[in-house]
Formats: C-alpha cells, sequence, structure tokens
C-alpha cells in the first residue's frame, strides 16, 4: 500500500503526458502541413486564418486553390472572401475562371459582382462556355457563322417569289449579355433565330434579283426582328457574307 499511491500518480503523470504530446504532435502536423500556405496568404495580404485551412481541409476543399484565387483577386484589389470561394467549390464551380471573370470585367469597367458571376458560371457548366468567355465576349464582340460550321450545311437558302433559289451565307456579330446570360439561350438560338429571318426576307422577295441587287436589305430586315430577345447575347449586325443563285424550284 506504500507504493501503490506513487505507482498511480506515476501512471497519471504518463497518461497526461501521453496526451499532451499527442496534442503536441497534432498541432505540429497541422503547423507543418499548412503554414507554407497560411505564409503565402499572409505575405500577399490576403491572409486567411488556420482554423479556417483546417476546416477547409476537414471538408474537402484544397485550400491551396482558395488561397490562391483569393491572392489573385486581392492583388487585382478586388476583395473575395475565402468563405466565398470555398462556397463556390462546394458548389462545383470553377473558382479560378470566376475570379479571373471578376477581374477582367473590372478592368473593362463591366458592373459584375461575385453572386452573378458565380451564377453565370455554374449555369454555363457542362455547355461548354464558361463566365470568363462571357465577360471576354462582353468585352470583344465575337462572330458567330450562319449557318454553323458543323451543321453540315455550307449555306441557308431561300425561294424568293419567282421560284428561283437563293443560297446566302451570314456572319452575326454579338456581345454577351451579362444580366440576362443566367437561364438565356446561347449561341444555338441566335443561328436558328437567323437562318429563319434569311429564309423569310428572302421567301418575301419580288424575284432572286432583288436579293441579288441588296444583299444589305436582308441583313437590315433582320436585325430589326429583334432577334436576340431571350438570349444572352446582343446582336450588333448582320453582315451577308456571301450569295449566290440556286435552282428553278
Amino acid at each position: 500500500n506504500v507504493f501503490t499511491l506513487p505507482l498511480a500518480l506515476a501512471g497519471w503523470q504518463l497518461g497526461v503526458a501521453a496526451v499532451l504530446g499527442l496534442i503536441l504532435v497534432i498541432i505540429g502536423f497541422i503547423v507543418i502541413s499548412f503554414f507554407s500556405i497560411w505564409l503565402r496568404a499572409l505575405l500577399a495580404g490576403a491572409s486567411v486564418g488556420f482554423p479556417t485551412l483546417v476546416a477547409m481541409r476537414l471538408r474537402g476543399v484544397p485550400a491551396s486553390l482558395v488561397v490562391d484565387a483569393r491572392i489573385t483577386s486581392v492583388k487585382a484589389g478586388i476583395e473575395i472572401s475565402a468563405n466565398d470561394l470555398e462556397a463556390h467549390y462546394l458548389a462545383e464551380g470553377n473558382v479560378i475562371q470566376t475570379v479571373q471573370a471578376i477581374i477582367a470585367a473590372d478592368k473593362a469597367n463591366i458592373a459584375l459582382d461575385w453572386q452573378r458571376a458565380c451564377a453565370i458560371d455554374l449555369a454555363t457548366k457542362g455547355t461548354g462556355k464558361s463566365v470568363l468567355e462571357a465577360v471576354r465576349t462582353s468585352i470583344n464582340p465575337k462572330v458567330i457563322e450562319c449557318p454553323a460550321a458543323g451543321s453540315g450545311r455550307s449555306t441557308i437558302d431561300g425561294v424568293a417569289k419567282d421560284g428561283i433559289q437563293v443560297k446566302a451565307r451570314a456572319r452575326v456579330t454579338v456581345r454577351s449579355n451579362l444580366d440576362n446570360y443566367v437561364g438565356s439561350a446561347l449561341e444555338e438560338t441566335i443561328i436558328a433565330r437567323v437562318g429563319e429571318g434569311i429564309v423569310t426576307t428572302i421567301g418575301s422577295a419580288e424575284s432572286y434579283k432583288t436579293v441579288l441587287e441588296s444583299p444589305d436589305s436582308i441583313s437590315k430586315t433582320v436585325l430589326g426582328r429583334g432577334l436576340d430577345v431571350g438570349t444572352a447575347f446582343e446582336i450588333l449586325s448582320i453582315d451577308i457574307a456571301d450569295v449566290d443563285v440556286g435552282e428553278n424550284i
């Protein structure tokens, strides 16, 4: 009994020491794992706390990706919190491209906040488009070939009232309408509407000669029909690239 108490105390002390040692090992592992990321963010003026970094790891979010995105935005003068970046990643959004889109819009003086950029990014997921492409098209308009290159057709064919077929190709210059991008129709709808407008305009001509004499009448008529309503684009111009005589239907 004389030695029982000292032995019990010694065992208790060893247990406490083991627990403290385990805690120190865990803390050391966390510090080693996240120190370089934390320091990189701190030196860039885009600090992210250790608890936030640990929470990201537990939620399966790549902390390095979020920190790099935050550094990029802060260096461009745009404050986006780590929580917002993490939330967009968990929603399966493209964090880097969304940040780049925000920066591009800011440099071009285009109003685009983080929430709307995230919505556009998620809306374009799986369509082959991206929020960055949408912003770039808003800055630098793009040209859409009509008919599309991969449609299997080289011209849009219409028949004038005198029965002569007219074959035409058009180039449509469009600019992204970021305000209406989410939930709106994309390029395919623009191509279909322009094609329909060209066929209708040719069909309303009294003679194929009228179309050949003034091909710009096609573009003016089609452009005046407001074909960009309900789409993600604003049509700037419709230019007839080529017009030829077809068969005598």
